[in-house]
């Protein structure tokens, strides 16, 4: 009983953790698809503010400041998003391609050049990262029956990010459906024609959407290399931006949908570790590979069973021209 207790509250626990990314890249994706610009970048953004962070935290600055770099950085991308998707009315799609493509090839080129170690950074020490906020009641309450090990791994044993990401979820929903700005950004992603006759820039508009955006980029970058990790390697978002954007469309882009199933990846994720060097009666050991496989397999299941039934805003991914 007690074993199957402490497997039970460390899934939860895994599951909360390999969530938060997803989650913020996902609420950084329903906040710029709502506003009309495809996301596509997210994994560029992720990847890029991630390399930042840890830079920053190798260097020797505080995690403060290192967050603020990563924030600046996942901005700056999503500003350069911006200004070929909104100013110049390119292609959305090729340009979050390009953006990934580009954070993939310049955190390796820099990560190499600055440090010499193939492309990852120093680990960052301690004090430079997000650590448990309440390690000691964590330790306190592991001991109570039932109850205590889901509150130690499901409540207290988590970062300061962690509880920024859980945050985001009403957050975001507040913003988008109880205030004006909110109002004009789901506006401006369904009929941006109106918004414009109403006397509201439409460009400005969806630049703050991507900006905002930029900003939940950031933190979920940090989190890999200041919370979950201690150094940055190339490559190490591994598709999590595409996961944040399966969980998004499938939760048809609502904020509290779209967390639900980032918790879902999250599980799936939490699982297949779990799962691995497992041996199945007549089988024998399940492949690892087939194992790591699985969230990304139920990506494409989920965006192949439901990307053609979602209704996405209508003028998502339509660069608006203002009528003379």
């Amino acid at each position: 009983m007690d074993d199957a207790l402490l497997i039970l509250s460390s899934m939860l626990g895994a599951t909360l953790r390999i969530s938060v990314p997803l989650i913020l890249c996902a609420m950084a994706g329903v906040l710029s698809e709502r506003a009309g610009v495809i996301d596509i970048g997210l994994e560029g953004k992720l990847l890029a503010a991630a390399f930042a962070a840890a830079a920053t935290g190798a260097w020797g600055a505080p995690a403060g400041v290192a967050l603020l770099a990563a924030i600046g950085v996942a901005v700056l991308l999503s500003l350069v998003h911006g200004l070929a998707c909104v100013t110049f009315k390119g292609d959305q799609i090729v340009s979050g391609v390009a953006l990934n493509i580009i954070a993939l090839g310049l955190t390796a080129v820099l990560g190499l050049h600055w440090f010499q170690r193939g492309g990852r950074t120093p680990d960052v020490p301690p004090e430079g990262r997000f650590t448990s906020l309440f390690p000691e009641a964590a330790r306190t309450v592991q001991d109570w029956p039932l109850i205590g090990p889901f509150i130690a791994e499901g409540v207290l044993n988590h970062n300061l990010l962690t509880w920024i990401a859980f945050a985001s979820v009403p957050l975001v929903w507040w913003g988008l459906y109880r205030t004006r700005f909110g109002l004009r950004l789901r506006a401006v992603g369904e009929n941006p024609a109106m918004v414009d006759a109403a006397g509201i820039s439409v460009t400005w508009l969806r630049y703050r959407a991507v900006m905002l955006a930029g900003v939940l980029c950031g933190i979920a970058g940090t989190f890999l290399t200041l919370a979950q990790n201690a150094s940055f390697t190339p490559g190490m978002s591994a598709g999590r931006g595409f996961m944040a954007l399966a969980a998004m469309v499938f939760g048809h882009w609502h904020p509290v949908r779209a967390f639900w199933a980032c918790l879902l990846f999250g599980l799936l994720d939490a699982t297949a570790i779990r799962l691995q060097g497992l041996s199945l009666p007549g089988i024998g050991a399940v492949p690892v590979e087939l194992i790591q496989a699985l969230p990304y397999l139920l990506t494409v299941v989920l965006l192949a069973g439901f990307f053609g039934r979602a209704e996405s805003p209508a003028a998502l991914g339509r660069p608006y021209t203002k009528e003379r």
